[in-house]
């Protein structure tokens, strides 16, 4: 990975919108300095180039060690990650997706009529979802998706789910934001509906069980076909957590999978639930989940419409760590109201990933947006990282930055343009692990 600075990168200082930068020697230093009887927090090995080394700079200047952290001795620094393929190899979400379908949960929705299952969903998707499910269950109760007759349903499920598009290739989903929903992702939770958040719980903590103990590698059988059986926890972030933690890092979880699935899976890492931002249905008088979603910012409750995806993430970390109500809670906030560390591994993470002061992890997955970003590092704070089991390949070709890797909000491609709104340039593939 090329850098846009002479030497490395170490102490990190919030002094209002900037940043003060001082060399590595002084990140040991400031450990050293702090009180005798406080333990070294270090940084795990399994990293690609120097990013152990930055991480540990990171830990060294915010950790607890260091009597002259910036914010003082009081403040926590917070450190956000997201989920899905940044802490974990695969997507729980899926993982929850496949074993609720095999089992037979999710249920036929009122009046059989699909499109109160999302705003957003097509007549098109609408009508093949009745097609192929409207038969087998009575409105309310749960459709037969593990079984040779529910076969079909489970596939068109599965489809509109994993594509966004049904069997016969129709748009599942239209009008949309495309920077604060991603309406698949949503359509999971508002298929949760008629379920309490303790019953979902205990359906994600089977799915877990199952998906660590499958081989890597391993495929299940869902409906007629088939799909990913495993889910693996990366030791090195684990690690990373484990030791922020105990440097006295405030760490919390963001992720764009439903809340009480993130929140059985958070745990395998020490993360409590009250740490964990996940998609948020609205709950009825009675306890169940209903298909709608809680709001952020300006966007209220039931609007479904600012889910935890780029700067809905933004939205929500706000929100939930720093109590930014209203619509200010969208807006990017000052440098002490904001993260300064952030790790993420999609186009999904950008916002929240752009908002972190100090640094930014990137597990390198390929997408466009956030790898321009990642490797443009026009500030210094980037830092990319191989995926830790099944790392890809060198992209073949330049990630196209001057020309269409940006995603406005109603999805016209153009050019990554720097905060200086200057126009980022194509970008080479340059972390990735030779051989895989």
């Amino acid at each position: 990975m090329q850098r846009r600075w002479a030497a490395p990168l170490a102490l990190m200082a919030v002094t209002g919108s900037g940043l003060l930068l001082a060399p590595p020697a002084q990140a040991g230093q400031a450990a050293q300095a702090g009180d005798a009887g406080c333990s070294r927090v270090t940084v795990g090995a399994g990293w690609y180039g120097d990013n152990q080394a930055r991480l540990q700079q990171l830990v060294d200047q915010y950790g607890r060690c260091n009597p002259h952290r910036p914010g003082g001795a009081r403040t926590k620094p917070v450190a956000v990650f997201d989920w899905d393929n940044t802490v974990v190899k695969n997507d729980v979400g899926d993982a929850t997706m496949f074993w609720l379908l095999r089992n037979g949960r999710f249920r036929q929705p009122a009046r059989g009529d699909w499109t109160t299952t999302s705003r957003f969903l097509t007549p098109a998707a609408a009508t093949a979802l009745a097609q192929a499910c409207g038969p087998l269950a009575r409105p309310g109760t749960p459709l037969p998706t593990g079984t040779p007759e529910g076969a079909g349903c489970a596939d068109e499920l599965n489809s509109v789910y994993g594509t966004a598009a049904t069997r016969t290739g129709a748009a599942a989903f239209a009008g949309w934001d495309r920077r604060t929903n991603e309406p698949s992702y949503a359509w999971l939770p508002q298929l949760m509906q008629g379920w309490t958040a303790r019953e979902i719980r205990g359906f994600a903590a089977a799915a877990r069980t199952e998906n660590l103990a499958a081989p890597i590698g391993s495929a299940q059988q869902v409906g007629s076909g088939t799909a990913t059986g495993w889910v693996r926890y990366y030791d090195q972030q684990k690690d990373l957590i484990k030791g922020l933690r105990k440097a006295g890092f405030d760490v919390w979880i963001s992720s764009a999978s439903p809340q009480p699935v993130v929140e059985v899976w958070a745990k395998g890492v020490g993360i409590d639930a009250d740490h964990v931002i996940g998609i948020r249905n609205t709950t009825a008088r009675d306890g169940r989940l209903t298909a709608h979603l809680q709001g952020c910012g300006s966007v209220e409750d039931g609007a479904d419409t600012m889910i935890t995806y780029i700067d809905g993430k933004r939205c929500w970390i706000n929100k939930e760590i720093f109590g930014v109500r209203g619509a200010a809670a969208e807006k990017v906030q000052p440098a002490a109201r904001r993260q300064v560390f952030a790790a993420g591994d999609s186009d999904t993470d950008i916002s929240f990933l752009r908002d972190a002061t100090a640094l930014r992890l990137v597990v390198n997955r390929n997408k466009n947006e956030l790898m321009c970003r990642a490797y443009d590092n026009s500030d210094g704070r980037w830092i990319v990282n191989p995926m830790f089991i099944e790392p890809k390949q060198q992209k073949a070709t330049p990630y196209p930055c001057s020309t269409t890797g940006y995603v406005g909000h109603d999805g016209t491609k153009g050019p990554v343009l720097r905060g200086d709104a200057s126009v980022i340039p194509d970008q080479t593939d340059s972390v990735f692990q030779k051989g895989s």
